[in-house]
């Protein structure tokens, strides 16, 4: 209830924000402005509205608002953001005429600067629909002498953050699998949030995750999203669809490598990594799996490369410079100290708004060679 109030709060606000944003290409209209807040008002509650039409036997409408509230959040998100500079510039105007009463007052409020906001907004989020479907394939290569000399790469594919559900089935899961069987891997790992709140609407999605059969097999630890769906309808999903789930646990995978999985802290504390990595083989190489971008100073030294995802990098620009506070190693690979290696994934889905700006999904090609010969 308490994320309820406070979701409701910071949506209001940044509504109001757009409509003093807004006001200017307003006024003069008798209707307009009262039509506006109306429409604001019903998509800053479409999110709790998604919730009960689905809930109550109404899936199809559930899933146009969906597309229609979800869409508007990230249009008024940039909006937003736009406007929070506009916003900041009007205050400083206000406070410098203050100052000096007999100075102009120099804000760029008004119709010519709101036309432009929207604009640029309406152009961003058009553009983030086309990023959110421009799969990328990121390759990462790493040597290592833990690895038999002469024997191939091993090709290990992390996804994450797929969120399927309401708004994402199998036209967002066919070709995450496509891409997959293409590269062929050894092994497969998911690192989270693969499925969203509502499990109700992932029938037949299984088939095509059976499509994929690494001869390593496949692996996921838990994200935050698979707690908020249920844990138990979400780890029956991922069983179902074939994945190994890590909780806590460790799997010796063919001769070279060794997979460490934890469970997201969204469940309780989750697990300490040190104690799970301490007893393990040092001569082979090992991989944590663990959602979120943390780096347990405990664990350092004691594997050789941690896959995360969780940030989504963001998302949609410029929402990226918040989530860096949070998880500075938020994007890509990281060399860590004492040792080894981070790599956090953009994500393969999006959550929310189905639209990206500054980070595209992808699928990540881990290629580990061996040492000797490089």
């Amino acid at each position: 209830m308490l994320f309820v109030l406070t979701f409701l709060i910071l949506y209001t606000a940044m509504h109001a924000l757009v409509y003093w944003g807004i006001q200017p290409l307003l006024a003069g209209h008798a209707l307009l402005p009262g039509l506006v807040k109306v429409c604001m008002g019903v998509m800053i509650l479409a999110p709790i509205l998604i919730r009960l039409l689905d809930r109550n036997g109404y899936p199809a409408m559930a899933r146009g608002l969906a597309w229609l509230g979800y869409s508007w959040m990230g249009l008024i998100f940039l909006a937003f953001s736009l406007l929070s500079v506009v916003a900041a510039w009007h205050l400083l105007a206000l406070g410098l005429r203050a100052v000096r009463p007999g100075m102009p007052l120099l804000s760029v409020h008004g119709p010519v600067c709101a036309a432009v906001v929207l604009l640029l907004a309406l152009g961003g989020a058009l553009y983030g629909f086309f990023e959110a479907t421009d799969l990328r394939l990121e390759r990462v290569v790493l040597v290592s002498d833990k690895l038999a000399p002469g024997r191939p790469p091993l090709r290990i594919v992390q996804v994450s953050d797929l969120h399927l559900g309401l708004l994402h089935r199998d036209e967002t899961l066919a070709p995450v699998v496509s891409r997959i069987r293409e590269l062929q891997p050894d092994v497969l790992v998911a690192t989270g949030d693969v499925v969203d709140a509502q499990l109700d609407h992932l029938d037949g999605l299984h088939s095509l995750w059976h499509e994929i059969q690494p001869p390593l097999g496949k692996f996921a630890v838990t994200g935050n999203h698979e707690y908020y769906a249920g844990l138990k309808p979400s780890l029956a999903y991922l069983e179902a669809s074939g994945f190994t789930v890590l909780r806590g646990q460790s799997a010796a995978v063919g001769a070279d490598l060794i997979l460490v999985g934890v469970d997201d802290p969204a469940g309780g504390a989750g697990q300490a990594e040190a104690p799970l990595l301490a007893g393990l083989p040092r001569e082979r190489f090992i991989v944590l799996l663990k959602h979120r971008p943390h780096i347990d100073a405990a664990a350092a030294g004691r594997f050789d490369l941690q896959l995360s995802g969780h940030t989504h990098r963001g998302q949609i620009f410029p929402f990226n410079l918040v989530t860096r506070l949070v998880y500075p190693l938020q994007n890509g690979l990281y060399p860590l100290a004492g040792g080894g290696w981070l790599y956090t994934s953009r994500g393969t889905g999006s959550w929310g708004p189905p639209m990206r700006l500054g980070a595209p999904p992808e699928i990540t090609l881990i290629e580990i060679r061996p040492a000797a010969g490089e």
